[in-house]
């Protein structure tokens, strides 16, 4: 206890509503995306029944739209990849919900496992693949929503091929 106020709390404080701000009905920083996502996927009923798997081409849907953002659920089987690319002047949130993905940059390799997150700037420039052996599911949100997606030269094929 403070010593030096004599102000004290009883009960549950999340039952005091009149403290508390309302909840945003839309993110609009990158903690509340990055907190929208890890909602969305801790929820599987709002996305596991509409995942496919395709094996010619990887298949994606979208998921939601808000004010300025939206949010895709991708399938990856072994094999696929996005190719070099940036989000134009989107920014993103990648969140792996299932398997695992490889993401290059031109700074190296990092694998992600499921629950695993990436924020990043618009101008980002990565390549997305999933290199296992079981299919991966990944959800991305994008604010401005995703507009272009300019593909990029393999300008870092030393961090592609390592």
């Amino acid at each position: 206890m403070n010593s030096d106020s004599d102000l004290q709390i009883a009960g549950d404080l999340l039952e005091v509503q009149h403290l508390l701000r309302p909840a945003r009905e839309h993110p609009s920083t990158v903690a509340e995306f990055v907190g929208l996502a890890r909602t969305i996927a801790a929820d599987r009923s709002q996305w596991a029944h509409l995942v496919r798997y395709d094996a010619t081409t990887r298949w994606y849907h979208r998921l939601r739209t808000g004010p300025g953002y939206e949010i895709w659920l991708l399938s990856w089987v072994p094999g696929q990849g996005s190719g070099l690319h940036d989000h134009g002047p989107s920014s993103g949130v990648l969140t792996v919900l299932e398997g695992e993905l490889t993401e290059r940059t031109d700074r190296g390799r990092r694998t992600l496992d499921a629950g695993a997150q990436r924020v990043f700037a618009p101008g980002y420039v990565h390549e997305v693949a999933n290199d296992s052996l079981g299919p991966a599911v990944s959800l991305h949100v994008y604010y401005p929503g995703l507009t272009d997606m300019p593909m990029h030269a393999t300008q870092c094929a030393a961090a592609v091929a390592l």
